[in-house]
């Protein structure tokens, strides 16, 4: 069993107009939302054996929160191909980690990170596949497990949703 934690930054401060999006850090809601993440991580006893994330400064910001606060000690794996990217370039990246990783989080962006977890649960869309939709507002967390033993065995639409939570369903379950 291989499990992928698919994580969108949390939210970005836009108050700096010059800033290139590449180098927008967090806003304050964001700086509160990935301490939670992590915590919700810890709290699931869902805590990443590799983190791999975009180095983007709202995400890498988010991968070190969250990372920090679910308990993480490993290093984070920079994927500057997640910033920009789309869902092939995270799903390759999977399909490259060694079998001794059982649980991956990946931390990027959006659309990307909504794509991703359509193809992985859908495959190419076909049918009514190509009508599942998971928002991923900023912050959001879903938990996909896979029936395999070996990354390299993994193959879009053999997920299995296991959870998916906001900030806000947790701010107002805590």
């Amino acid at each position: 069993m291989k499990t992928v934690l698919l994580l969108r930054h949390a939210k970005s401060d836009w108050g700096q107009p010059g800033l290139s999006d590449f180098d927008r850090p967090l806003a304050t809601r964001g700086m509160n939302d990935a301490p939670r993440m992590g915590e919700t991580l810890d709290l699931f006893n869902t805590v990443p054996d590799q983190i791999l994330a975009s180095p983007a400064k709202r995400a890498k910001q988010t991968a070190e929160i969250v990372a920090q606060n679910c308990g993480y000690t490993g290093q984070i794996s920079w994927h500057p191909d997640f910033y920009g990217g789309g869902s092939t370039d995270l799903i390759s990246a999977l399909q490259q980690l060694p079998s001794t990783v059982g649980r991956a989080m990946l931390v990027g962006h959006n659309p990307t990170m909504e794509e991703t977890a359509a193809n992985l649960l859908c495959g190419d869309g076909e049918g009514w596949a190509s009508c599942l939709h998971i928002r991923m507002p900023t912050a959001a967390l879903v938990c996909l497990d896979f029936d395999i033993r070996r990354w390299e065995d993994l193959v879009p639409g053999e997920a299995t949703l296991r959870w998916y939570i906001i900030p806000k369903l947790i701010k107002a379950i805590t």
